[in-house]
């Protein structure tokens, strides 16, 4: 594992020591580590739904109305809740 060293300001390192101390997180390592993997995982979900949204922009203008494409939707919820 690699080592990285970062600066602090003295009441943001007392934070991370503090949630090291409460039991959660074994020490300040584990604690950034944890703040980092979460980071990841909104970046992910953020970059995922950018794909999403880029597909639907591209996808262009739909003949359907409104009320077909919601009810196009409820009968894929309840397809797949059936499913379940």
């Amino acid at each position: 594992m690699a080592t990285m060293n970062i600066s602090l300001p003295d009441p943001m390192k007392a934070w991370v020591e503090d949630q090291a101390k409460d039991g959660r997180y074994s020490n300040s390592s584990d604690y950034v580590r944890d703040l980092i993997r979460r980071d990841q995982i909104k970046a992910e979900k953020i970059a995922n739904m950018q794909r999403l949204i880029d597909e639907g922009r591209a996808s262009g203008i739909s003949d359907r109305t409104p009320r077909q494409i919601f009810e196009e939707a409820k009968a894929e919820f309840e397809r797949r809740k059936g499913a379940a």
